[in-house]
């Protein structure tokens, strides 16, 4: 991967980060959804300044990603774009104060172990 690939492939991933940060962050202020304030609760994400703002993430990660592919192979691309499960996992744990067993370690070495093992060149 070149620099600017890894740039488009870090800001994609940092984006979609973001994304969910800020949709999680949203959702904590619009509380819980139940079938009495679906319809306003679906009213209010428009209004809700963190979720807009994970959505614009989201969109730019998106657009960033689909630069990224014209640029480097799919089966390298997407499997890398699993990153975005680690950062999101340690994210929860320094942001949100969201536990993280052991099982969940494990689980992202091996992502992280994977993504190592796909994107290697020789």
């Amino acid at each position: 991967m070149t620099v600017p690939e890894l740039g488009l492939f870090l800001v994609s991933i940092l984006m979609s980060v973001a994304g969910q940060f800020f949709l999680k962050a949203g959702a904590l202020k619009l509380g819980q959804v139940n079938s009495s304030n679906l319809f306003s609760h679906v009213l209010a994400i428009i209004t809700t300044p963190e979720l807009l703002a994970g959505l614009t993430c989201y969109g730019l990660g998106a657009i960033t990603y689909i630069l990224l592919l014209t640029r480097v192979n799919l089966s390298i691309a997407g499997p890398g774009a699993s990153l975005v499960y680690v950062f999101s996992v340690l994210g929860g744990y320094f942001v949100f104060k969201e536990a993280i067993p052991v099982s969940r370690y494990v689980g992202l070495s091996l992502i992280i172990s994977g993504v190592i093992l796909v994107i290697w060149k020789k």
